[in-house]
């Protein structure tokens, strides 16, 4: 069976190009086009309304992206509202979209509202605890995808209040047997220093994040676009001492940029 990393086509010089969703509260659009920007994508944010008015311009997109925040309608359960109307609206022409050889990828919110849509399997409910929660968590590496190739372990913020991950036990054979159970909470570097628990919300099985049966949508409640820098990890202060003494240089690159190079790099 062919890997879900590998592809027939030939290597493309011309840079990919990312569409990234915004609209009704959706809110870290700017910080996802940086990071696709730093690794040689080019890329746009547009309004959901604009797609649905022009639903067109998904065609000269290779990527699209639905990031992360707090869309409306949120009250009635997280991503509902955003992932009917895109369902309704937009459906359709985001499954001509995926029978290319594209990508799509959901961040927190548009995990959320990805799952509501029917693109990834599963649900995100209520955390365990009840609250809110922001935080740094590990990761493992546990499913193949292109948006994962190469990698094993990560770490990187979370900042929800409905990220327990659940499906029912079909859907999670399913998922099994496809290799569709991408990412997992584990006890890492950023959990033993800050004396965390591993899984920050009681997802099933420390369900980080799930891909379609072919691994290229990939739904994660983490956010990478917000550990794309080196200075950006909570304990970095600590690391670089660990590095001036060891007489290392300072990595300038967070963990989470790798995915988005993983995804530019897909395609070229």
């Amino acid at each position: 069976m062919k890997s879900k990393n590998s592809k027939l086509k030939t290597k493309n010089s011309a840079k990919p190009h990312v569409i990234i969703f915004s609209g009704y509260g959706l809110n870290t659009e700017d910080e996802t086009k940086a990071a696709f920007e730093s690794v040689g994508a080019t890329a746009d944010i547009v309004h959901i309304n604009d797609l649905i008015a022009k639903p067109s311009l998904l065609s000269k997109a290779q990527i699209l992206v639905m990031p992360g925040g707090f869309s409306y309608g949120d009250d009635t359960g997280s991503g509902k509202a955003y992932g009917n109307r895109l369902k309704q609206h937009l459906g359709k022409e985001i499954e001509k979209f995926l029978a290319r050889d594209t990508l799509m990828i959901g961040i927190c919110n548009g995990f959320q509202i990805i799952t509501n849509a029917g693109f990834v399997p599963g649900a995100l409910l209520t955390n365990d605890s009840g609250r809110y929660s922001c935080r740094w968590v590990d990761l493992e590496v546990v499913g193949e995808s292109p948006w994962l190739k190469g990698m094993k372990t990560l770490s990187v913020p979370i900042a929800h209040g409905e990220g327990k991950y659940f499906a029912p036990p079909e859907t999670l054979a399913q998922l099994k047997k496809d290799g569709a159970i991408a990412l997992k909470y584990t006890a890492g570097e950023i959990s033993k220093h800050f004396d965390m628990p591993a899984n920050p919300n009681g997802s099933l099985e420390n369900i980080a994040g799930v891909t379609s049966h072919n691994g290229r949508v990939l739904g994660l409640m983490p956010h990478p676009e917000r550990a794309v820098r080196f200075t950006q990890l909570p304990h970095w202060t600590n690391l670089r001492e660990e590095y001036v003494r060891s007489g290392k240089s300072l990595p300038t690159e967070g963990p989470g940029l790798q995915i988005f190079r993983n995804a530019v790099n897909y395609f070229i």
